[in-house]
């Protein structure tokens, strides 16, 4: 892992932990050009009642308005689900750093596809996070993963 990896995803956590002191799902995310964050965002699923605000979303809207992303990095605690994979190959970011895989892996592979570099830091901190939300919360986790395509989980 690169110093810089350890810097953005230190501030990725620190949204997913402000995510969940806020009640909500604790996935945080941010968006990288040229050494600086552009964007910061975290899952406000809960927090909004809207299902489609997931961190890299959230992140996204953050981010100055422009034509894309081309050229950038975009940190996020957990593996993006396909939804946030559409919105990183629709923007044109070039790479993806996660926290952690096991929880949603099956982008990955659709991210490469479309030529965005992809790398899982499999960091036990952010499986830690997650791993203590689902069994605090078991009940909106499964409400969580009940938005997402049943046949992916």
């Amino acid at each position: 892992m690169m110093k810089s990896d350890e810097k953005f995803m230190r501030a990725a956590i620190l949204e997913a932990k402000e995510g969940l002191a806020e009640g909500g799902v604790p996935i945080g995310a941010v968006l990288v050009e040229e050494g600086s964050i552009i964007g910061r965002g975290r899952n406000r699923r809960v927090q909004d009642s809207d299902q489609l605000m997931h961190a890299e979303i959230d992140c996204l809207r953050d981010a100055r308005l422009t034509g894309g992303y081309m050229g950038t990095t975009l940190y996020s605690t957990m593996m993006p689900c396909y939804l946030c994979a559409g919105a990183a190959v629709q923007f044109g970011i070039k790479r993806v750093v996660a926290g952690e895989a096991e929880s949603a892996p099956e982008a990955r592979k659709f991210m490469e596809s479309h030529g965005i570099e992809v790398e899982n830091l499999d960091l036990a901190e952010c499986k830690e996070l997650l791993a203590e939300f689902i069994l605090s919360y078991p009940g909106l986790w499964d409400q969580f993963l009940a938005e997402c395509n049943p046949e992916i989980f």
